[in-house]
């Protein structure tokens, strides 16, 4: 029987229910040591049509700016688009899944909007975020095979508030006024080097500052900005669950909470190092 060292960074799977088996590297990293790092889009969603009935999303243009700002300085070339209908949405989505990739590491697209179970909001009308995704599956984009495909929604995914427990001797602040967002739902496409990042837990809704922004997008590019280039992402990722986690706001019951999450199926370690 073969022996590992506990410092051993791969697993022998052979075994004699296993006819064969290749060794896994825990260490294996994605390779970004591409020409470029590649595009991030951002939808921008902050006024929609009267006909919707759905309220102005103010503080979001602090989000995406706050975005633009940290994936920029990741290396990405960043593409922003502000309250676009769902034509021209899905225009430039299906540009972007069109384009070469060949000499990017991977590919970012951010959506800022209003949701529903399943959908995210344009000016106009809703689109189905499954029609989003697949246009960038390995079967259908070629050129972001094997690579790491980042999605990020700012939208909220019900319509429970989530509720505090409070540790013994945490000192609460003074929060100021939040907006709830309606509620966005969806099931994680098939296909590998995916990573679908969400403001929020499945059922719960999300909280955006009319001045200052999201709380999500606040702390995900505070920690950006401090650990963006030299943390693991799903491990930056799980830092930002926590600090969302510990703030706060008021709602109409009492106080309220948000937990964000994100749904892997990256095959590999991602990291944005800078480019040499």
């Amino acid at each position: 029987m073969a022996r590992h060292s506990k410092n051993d960074s791969s697993i022998d799977c052979s075994s004699n229910n296993i006819k064969s088996c290749s060794s896994i590297n825990l260490l294996a990293e994605y390779n970004m040591n591409s020409k470029r790092r590649g595009t991030a889009l951002i939808f921008n969603q902050e006024n929609f049509h009267w006909k919707l009935s759905m309220k102005k999303r103010c503080g979001t243009a602090k989000d995406k700016e706050n975005l633009t700002e940290r994936f920029q300085n990741l290396g990405f070339g960043v593409e922003t688009h502000n309250d676009l209908n769902k034509e021209d949405m899905m225009k430039k989505i299906h540009e972007a899944a069109a384009a070469d990739h060949t000499d990017a590491d991977c590919f970012v697209c951010a959506f800022l909007s209003h949701g529903e179970e399943g959908h995210i909001f344009a000016y106009d009308g809703k689109v189905n975020i499954k029609d989003i995704t697949a246009l960038f599956r390995g079967d259908t984009c070629q050129s972001l095979v094997g690579k790491p495909k980042v999605f990020i929604f700012q939208a909220c995914r019900g319509n429970i508030g989530d509720d505090p427990v409070t540790p013994m001797g945490v000192v609460e602040e003074e929060e100021e006024e939040e907006e709830e967002e309606p509620a966005m739902i969806y099931t994680l496409p098939a296909g590998a080097d995916f990573l679908m990042c969400y403001c929020v837990a499945e059922g719960y809704y999300a909280f955006r500052n009319r001045d200052s922004g999201s709380f999500y997008i606040q702390d995900l590019c505070e920690t950006l900005r401090d650990h963006g280039s030299t943390l693991e992402f799903t491990e930056l990722l799980t830092l930002v669950n926590l600090k969302v986690s510990r703030r706060s706001t008021e709602r109409r019951d009492g106080k309220g909470k948000q937990q964000p999450c994100f749904t892997s199926v990256l095959t590999k370690k991602l990291y944005f190092r800078p480019k040499e």
